[in-house]
């Protein structure tokens, strides 16, 4: 078979693809101009500079590059701010921590054995057919017809009583795996893993509480737990009367902290998160229960925006506000109790910067004062020194290599700056191109969309080039890049090949507030389209080079969804795309991710943002990629597209591989043919 993509007109055609070929044509970067380009980012520019900390805590040590090849290292005095050169490395040195140092901080137990001795160690917890014993004398009859005791026991500290799950036993969901061409056998062989969908029933365990004594069962009030997607985080508080949990309503539109009084068997909703639409719970919520139990640290997107609140332990009600404004706490990334000191990251914090930039924070839990760790107008990295006492900073953005610095801990101030971000010269001559950023309003004009622009390394003025969307647009999370990188990966290929290649964050993604993510809410199938052709629009008229007549889109999974979509609903727009792995049918993918943005019970809405459900709309060149072994997102949800293609006798081209799993469109081989499918169909430059 030679190279050429076989074009499909109502009839389905398995490529067996050689995963390592090697590249063609103009479809990828000249390695050796690759590796020119890494070699003076991450040398001239410092971008990978090592920080590292002597072990009395007295200095930081790093090696500058002066030239390519050759380097000197230097050593910063904390106290006194002034740096030295050394002769060379020296011994009494160790690398920084991920997190900053915690004292105080204890481990969780482990508290599900089978056969689980009581704190005590008076009582001996043990399961057998079904049933539960204690002191090999039967507690606890078998759960009842289609139910059963669960194997995690959460005794109380005073060993009076425990905690145990009673689970029902609905079957399921299996995914059925055909692997096709094994590498020891000339049979296929198969395999299944179980794999929830939208709308499956689920086995959710529900606390019931046991005493030592005989007395009867405390079982939770059904009422304070209905419809429940998930109870998770059980446990005693130290008084061993209250035991808390979390719910998670089905279709996410509640997030409760709930607490059973296993003395005066009393039981309430002690904290409460609700909303119309959803709570973003699996991405912006966190706790951490403080002083025993008596407080919490609680995430809360309850005022529109991700902040830290103080709540009573006992009565749910808010001690303190620790964070406000428009802009929000990504991340709790450690917690002092002894010095009632949180540690944060956060994005938004600085107005005149992108929202999207990470920034850290010390927070006073006692005072809710807040103490900036970092001030660059570019995106963080942090790491900190081993006795806790300082930290180093490194930021930059897409177009502004690295900047370190080294800063005091105790109140964020700057102590030196140890490398600043160099000249670009280098870097242009080798006919690197800078990425662009862009900035322009939404569909309504209320929000700033943020994105990047990259240019082929060829690019001249004057001509006109095809424009590619890299599209990944899952509610949960922000994908345009903000760091330093000389080269982005596939992107970077994709426009060294002869496109002008953008990304960018709309209406229906994270970090920007409830209300900008919120616009996903039963409505995938938008995608932020109306935003990213208005922000593409917008951009031309700054970048005349782009011909939005030859405007493609490509991604995976989500994205692979997404850029389906975007042929289907915006033909005008996009005429070409390239769909790997798509999760093309909410109702086909896994439970947890889809039901957080598409509610619960499954209705019609699910239907109306199924990319199947729209296929006699295609008028673009459609390129679909998907691993047979694909467990991620099942397989079929592809060959279901497939499948009501050929139905609507369209034409377009696909490619199902042997043995490969999710995210098969992004090796080398299929690579290529998707960089050969939009030379194809959209051109090069003119």
């Amino acid at each position: 078979m030679n190279r050429s993509l076989v074009r499909i007109v109502g009839s389905l055609v398995l490529f067996p693809v050689m995963v390592n070929a090697g590249h063609g044509g103009t479809a990828t970067l000249d390695q050796e101009k690759k590796a020119r380009v890494t070699q003076l980012s991450g040398k001239v520019l410092n971008e990978g500079l090592a920080i590292q900390w002597s072990k009395d805590g007295s200095r930081t040590v790093y090696p500058l590059e002066v030239a390519p090849g050759k380097r000197i290292w230097k050593a910063l005095n904390l106290e006194s701010g002034k740096v030295v050169s050394l002769e060379g490395k020296p011994d009494d040195i160790e690398e920084g921590l991920k997190e900053p140092v915690v004292k105080g901080a204890k481990s969780p137990a482990l508290i599900s054995k089978k056969g689980m001795k009581s704190p005590n160690g008076k009582h001996l917890l043990s399961l057998d057919g079904g049933k539960v014993f204690l002191n090999k004398q039967e507690i606890l009859p078998a759960a009842g017809e289609g139910l059963q005791w669960e194997e995690g026991v959460y005794w109380s500290p005073d060993s009076t009583c425990f905690a145990i799950g009673k689970n029902t036993k609905h079957p399921v969901r299996q995914v059925h795996y055909v692997r096709s061409s094994p590498e020891e056998s000339v049979e296929p062989e198969n395999f299944t893993k179980n794999y929830p969908k939208a709308g499956d029933k689920l086995n959710v365990a529900k606390p019931v509480i046991v005493y030592v004594d005989g007395s009867d069962p405390f079982e939770v009030d059904p009422n304070l737990i209905e419809n429940s997607f998930s109870l998770r985080n059980w446990g005693w508080r130290p008084d061993s009367k209250r035991f808390v949990f979390e719910f998670i309503e089905r279709g996410f539109g509640s997030h409760r902290i709930i607490e059973m009084d296993a003395v005066a068997r009393t039981q309430r909703t002690l904290v409460e998160e609700s909303d119309e639409k959803f709570i973003h719970v699996y991405g912006n919520s966190f706790r951490k229960d403080l002083r025993g139990g008596d407080e919490i640290l609680w995430l809360s997107e309850r005022d529109g925006w991700n902040h830290l609140y103080l709540l009573d332990g006992k009565t749910g009600k808010i001690i303190r506000r620790l964070t406000e404004g428009e802009w929000i706490v990504r991340k709790v990334i450690a917690v002092d109790e002894s010095t009632r000191t949180a540690f944060i990251e956060i994005s938004g914090y600085y107005p005149e910067q992108n929202p999207y930039y990470i920034h850290f924070a010390k927070l006073d839990l006692d005072r809710g004062t807040m103490i900036p760790l970092s001030d660059g107008d570019g995106t963080h990295e942090v790491r900190w020194s081993p006795d806790g006492t300082h930290y180093s900073v490194k930021w930059s953005r897409v177009d502004q290599a690295p900047t370190h610095e080294i800063r005091r801990l105790s109140d964020g101030k700057k102590i030196s700056m140890i490398a600043a971000a160099g000249s670009l010269d280098l870097l242009e001559k080798s006919d690197w191109q800078k990425p662009q950023r862009f900035v322009f309003k939404d569909r309504n004009g209320e929000y700033d969309i943020h994105g990047i622009l990259l240019r082929p390394r060829d690019f001249e003025e004057g001509r006109s080039y095809p424009v590619i969307e890299a599209i990944y647009a899952g509610p949960h999370g922000s994908y345009t890049p903000l760091a330093w990188r000389a080269y982005h990966g596939v992107m970077s290929e994709m426009a060294d090949a002869g496109f002008i290649v953008v990304k960018l964050d709309a209406l229906g993604t994270n970090y920007r507030g409830k209300k900008f993510q919120q616009v996903a809410y039963k409505n995938l199938i938008d995608s932020g389209f109306p935003d990213r052709i208005k922000w593409i629009r917008a951009a031309a008229k700054v970048i005349p080079e782009m011909d939005l007549e030859r405007v493609g889109i490509y991604g995976g999974s989500a994205g692979g969804q997404s850029t389906l979509a975007a042929l289907l609903t915006h033909p005008k727009f996009y005429k070409a795309g390239a769909a790997d792995c798509g999760c093309h049918d909410n109702r086909m993918d896994k439970i947890w991710w889809n039901e957080q943005w598409m509610d619960w019970p499954v209705d019609s809405h699910y239907a109306e943002n199924s990319n199947v459900t729209h296929i006699e709309k295609l008028q673009g060149n459609l390129l679909l990629t998907v691993g047979e072994l694909d467990t991620n997102v099942d397989p079929s949800s592809t060959y279901q597209v497939v499948d009501a293609l050929i139905k609507a006798d369209k034409d377009f081209e696909y490619y199902a591989v042997p043995g490969a799993g999710h995210g098969v469109g992004e090796r080398p081989y299929l690579r290529r043919k998707r960089i050969e499918f939009f030379q194809r169909w959209l051109g090069g430059a003119k």
